[in-house]
């Protein structure tokens, strides 16, 4: 069943949080959208694992529960599978944030001819976090076409968050090791690993401590739906201590198959203390992004 506010609201207060700020959430043009519940609708019949969309709502809805949550900062996690698409949703992403203030301008590209320079556009426009995904672009990171790219957002500072891992299905260039050679010629690069690097989780961890600005996000990991398909290594849960002003809360919302207090439990149940929750959960976020100045 969806989340109650009060369920979230009693974890904020209980840790004393002003609020959440997730950095994965998902709002795109409708029918791009609709594609995306498509896949996972059919996700069952073909692994055997059912994902219902818990939160299948029209996109007033959605914003209105993150709000309803206590989520003051969220994203609009968005991505092309093609060329020439991603200027267009770039176009959508800027749209929305101009009429959604608490969401954290979104945008995207894509290894094609004049990346760098739509980039470039949605940065002059105000992009706070760009969203890269290898798995459905099917692309190598180290592409010669995002060259101009990775420059541009080393230099800026603004962060990608990047699923990188090879879950839930592995592509081409999923893994660690196409990052691993990217931070290489960008070892300032400011990337954000979706979904703990899931399930190459120690190998995302390690480039977390090499790389100053590499980061991880909480999308699914830990959640019993997770650990019954790619559970954390236990062993490396006392890393998660050290890593704890790198970790940032993001939940996939609205595409999760359970209940979006589930991730906060999932976080807690780890038992690595209330100050801990409260960076992954609020403060780590705000301070990345400058939300309080």
């Amino acid at each position: 069943m969806p989340a109650t506010a009060e369920a979230v609201r009693a974890f904020r207060e209980r840790l004393g949080l002003p609020g959440l700020v997730d950095v994965h959430t998902h709002f795109m043009p409708e029918r791009v959208l609709d594609k995306v519940w498509d896949y996972f609708d059919a996700v069952g019949p073909l692994t055997g694992i059912e994902w219902p969309i818990t939160y299948r709502h029209e996109e007033e809805q959605r914003v209105a529960l993150l709000r309803e949550f206590g989520v003051r900062a969220f994203t609009a996690m968005l991505y092309p599978h093609k060329p020439a698409m991603a200027a267009w949703l770039n176009a959508w992403s800027a749209d929305f944030a101009a009429r959604t203030p608490d969401c954290l301008h979104t945008a995207t590209f894509f290894p094609e001819e004049g990346a760098g320079a739509y980039v470039r556009q949605a940065l002059d426009a105000g992009a706070r976090v760009f969203k890269a995904h290898l798995q459905v672009g099917g692309y190598d990171p180290n592409d010669d076409r995002l060259d101009a790219v990775w420059g541009l957002l080393a230099e800026a500072g603004v962060p990608t968050v990047i699923h990188c891992g090879s879950g839930p299905v592995p592509a081409k260039y999923t893994g660690p090791e196409p990052i691993a050679r990217l931070l290489a010629r960008h070892p300032r690069l400011p990337l954000i690993v979706a979904h703990m690097g899931m399930p190459e989780y120690s190998d995302f961890l390690d480039l977390a401590d090499r790389y100053s600005e590499v980061r991880l996000d909480t999308t699914m990991a830990f959640t019993d739906f997770s650990e019954r398909i790619s559970g954390f290594p236990p062993g490396d849960r006392g890393r998660l201590a050290g890593l704890g002003d790198r970790i940032l809360l993001g939940t996939d919302f609205p595409n999760i198959p359970y209940p979006y207090e589930h991730q906060l439990a999932a976080l807690e149940r780890l038992g690595l203390g209330d100050d801990w929750l409260r960076a992954v959960c609020h403060d780590n976020g705000a301070r990345l992004f400058r939300l309080d100045g």
